[in-house]
């Protein structure tokens, strides 16, 4: 199973991939690392945008949020149902 870290995608770094519409949205970030070590690192989503991870958020509960990304959702769905 794999773990994930929030990452917020913010307008200077946001991938041309991603709709302008949605230029703040949450992210999902596949951890290979403890998320305290990925705090303010700029990783790739899972979605393919570019995004700050933020440790102190988690996906699993920003996941179910309407400012999470929906490709982010719907790619870590599965991993998620099986971690509750």
């Amino acid at each position: 199973m794999s773990t994930y870290a929030a990452g917020f995608a913010r307008p200077d770094r946001r991938s041309w991939a991603q709709p302008a519409e949605q230029p703040m949205s949450w992210h999902a970030v596949e951890a290979h690392r403890p998320t305290d070590e990925l705090d303010g690192e700029v990783e790739l989503a899972v979605c393919g945008a570019i995004v700050q991870v933020w440790g102190s958020q988690q996906w699993g509960r920003l996941s179910a949020g309407r400012s999470a990304c929906a490709e982010c959702q719907r790619r870590t769905a599965p991993a998620l149902s099986q971690a509750g």
